[in-house]
């Protein structure tokens, strides 16, 4: 009972602090640390020992898949140099670095033990880094090679840990380290790869969604344990299995299994990710207590901690920007990859925040090791500092240097001729596959229904603040009152006994898939992308009709004739850029840019909605 009361006691305390944290706008993990430690000095709290087992196979396995799942193998791939040198070579660079500045400044310290230090507090976390990035709204490309790094580095660590903790024990030969590092990287790749492979398959033939779930589930512990148990590094090979899985995944059949998928590691994610930041919190007192017996006194013990965490955070800059710029003296690096400006090198300086792995490597410390308790404060100060000191700060450092993250405008006008192409596809398959037997009401209901999807993206682009809801708005809130009607009447009809309760539960569940269905951002009240495509001009390819298009002067007072003449409603507007006529998107009931293209033929129309200029090749189907 005790137990089912700690967890409920837990998970409820990971749900309050999250929804805080979001509604104050305050960073959900240093909240949720500052819950731990105030948790942990309540009297009626019990203690609550982290496991290292608990961490390094419970919550580490998960959590690295998770976050593989929503990592793009292409922009790894292409961001591999940066990523390798700092997911193999900063992890290295930080375990030799401490380990020799503590060894020389507190000689008490052997060097093994300084060394397993160091490859303790030099890998920042994968859940850290991430969230944090992510809340902040950093640029794609420094958030692709955080998270990169942030999935591997755990893995050059524990190999580094590994040797540490053998030379403390006995000797060790730099031959066996290289032996260790070539096994763990090989090793944990074949066995990702391998548990793939396998994976995949198994989910290509299973229907069932629930049994294709927990396949889903399984997999990160089925990657973890064989490499494991082979002497590889089970983190790789999570990695490595996580990101073609994710890559994979869009192909799959079954997309009830893939939204299933989604839906469950996202649960899984939230819970995991937030808990660790809640269980570093909870073992402050416990780890402070334990190092009133050490030798040391308490002075010599704090300042131990304090120079820990001032090299920390002082390496990682000295790596980072020559790591960043050295390779570019290479002419064909920098012919291939520029040079990034110097914001963004300090911004991933910057951005090293450690977490639970920290902990439960300092954990993984021989029991016996002189000092061991110090060890295990200092790796806690190192966690508890560099959440607070950069946690804290880089948001602010962000906007200090003006690094723009993602253009929601940008976004919003690439997702508009994404989704065109993709309906553009949808309706040429739909004209290669039906017959004269076909309905026409049906093959009309098919076009329309795909079209509109299409459409909706475009409508987004407009005004901001427009007074009226454009069609597909209006019809997502109308459509999402009209299913609260069903299923009230369905509830209605439940109380009543009269069917049974599987049928009801059928309808009931119809009726939910058709609200998910429905755009969020088009049902919820005040949702905007800041003016959609304003300013953008991006190239979405190339053709002969956008590079000779001409560029007219757009009226101030536009407006639709032809919808003034049908009275019809005009949403956006649009210019045809060869002749000047102005006329209605398609999302308007006249459709009339797209009528002026047909009886025309001029290929180029442009928006002349405030602050947008894009164009559209009608004949390519291209953004322009």
């Amino acid at each position: 009972m005790d137990v089912a009361l700690g967890l409920v006691f837990f998970v409820a305390t990971v749900c309050a602090a999250s929804a805080l944290g979001r509604k104050i706008n305050v960073s959900v993990p240093l909240l949720l640390v500052l819950a731990g430690v105030l948790c942990s000095f309540l009297p009626f709290v019990p203690r609550i020992e982290l496991h290292p087992e608990l961490v390094l196979v419970g919550l580490l396995p998960p959590l690295l898949y998770a976050a593989a799942l929503q990592t793009s193998l292409f922009d790894f791939r292409s961001n591999r140099r940066a990523i390798g040198l700092l997911s193999v070579g900063y992890v290295i660079f930080g375990t030799v670095a401490i380990g020799f500045l503590v060894s020389w400044l507190f000689p008490e310290i052997p060097l093994a033990a300084a060394m397993a230090l160091g490859a303790i507090v030099a890998p920042p976390d994968a859940v850290a880094a991430t969230a944090i990035a992510r809340k902040v709204g950093m640029p794609r490309r420094i958030v692709s090679i955080l998270e990169g790094e942030s999935l591997v580095n755990d893995a050059t660590a524990l190999v580094c840990l590994r040797a540490a903790i053998a030379a403390i024990s006995g000797t060790v030969s730099a031959t066996q380290i290289v032996g260790e590092f070539v096994l763990a990287a090989g090793g944990g790749v074949v066995v990702g790869i391998a548990a793939a492979f396998v994976l995949s398959e198994l989910r290509k033939r299973i229907r069932n969604v629930a049994i294709n779930t927990s396949i889903s589930l399984m997999a990160p512990f089925v990657a973890y344990l064989p490499a494991e148990a082979i002497h590889a590094s089970g983190v790789l090979a999570v990695v490595v299995t996580g990101l073609i899985m994710g890559t994979k995944a869009p192909s799959m059949p079954n997309g009830a299994a893939r939204l299933s998928q989604r839906s469950n590691w996202h649960t899984v994610q939230f819970l995991l990710e937030n808990s660790v930041f809640l269980l570093i919190g909870l073992q402050v007192r416990t780890i402070i207590a334990g190092v009133r017996d050490d030798s040391m006194d308490a002075a010599k013990i704090w300042t131990f901690c304090a120079v820990v965490l001032l090299a920390v955070l002082l390496l990682r800059p000295v790596w980072v920007f020559p790591a960043t710029y050295l390779p570019r003296l290479i002419p064909a690096v920098r012919r291939t990859d520029p040079a990034p400006p110097w914001q963004f090198a300090a911004v991933v300086s910057w951005a090293g925040m450690r977490g639970v792995v920290t902990l439960a490597a300092a954990l993984v410390l021989p029991a016996d090791l002189e000092h061991r308790s110090v060890l295990v404060l200092a790796a806690l100060v190192v966690v508890a500092g560099t959440l607070m000191l950069q946690g804290l700060t880089l948001p602010a450092l962000v906007r200090l240097l003006g690094v723009k993250g993602p253009d929601a405008r940008e976004d919003a006008l690439n997702k508009a001729s994404l989704m065109q192409l993709a309906t553009s596809a949808g309706v040429q398959r739909l004209e290669e596959l039906r017959s004269d037997s076909d309905p026409p009401e049906v093959v009309a209901m098919l076009k329309r229904r795909t079209q509109e999807r299409g459409l909706a993206a475009w409508e987004r682009l407009g005004r901001p603040s427009s007074e009226t809801v454009t069609p597909s708005q209006r019809y997502a809130l109308l459509r999402l009152a009209m299913l609260e009607a069903e299923r009230g009447k369905v509830l209605e009809l439940r109380s009543g006994g009269q069917y049974p309760h599987e049928v009801l539960s059928e309808v009931l569940e119809i009726l939910d898939v058709e609200e998910s269905m429905l755009d969020a951002s088009l049902v919820e009240p005040g949702v905007s992308t800041g003016g959609g495509g304003e300013g953008i001009a991006r190239p979405g390819g190339v053709c002969e009709h956008l590079e000779s298009a001409a560029d007219p002067a757009v009226p101030n007072d536009a407006v639709c004739d032809a919808c003034i003449r049908e009275g019809t409603r005009t949403v956006h507007l649009r210019m045809c850029v060869a002749c000047g006529n102005v006329a209605c998107c398609d999302s308007s009931p006249g459709t009339h840019a797209f009528r002026h293209f047909q009886a025309s033929g001029h290929p180029v129309m442009r928006s002349v909605e405030p602050g947008e200029d894009w164009r559209w090749c009608y004949p390519d189907e291209l953004l322009g």
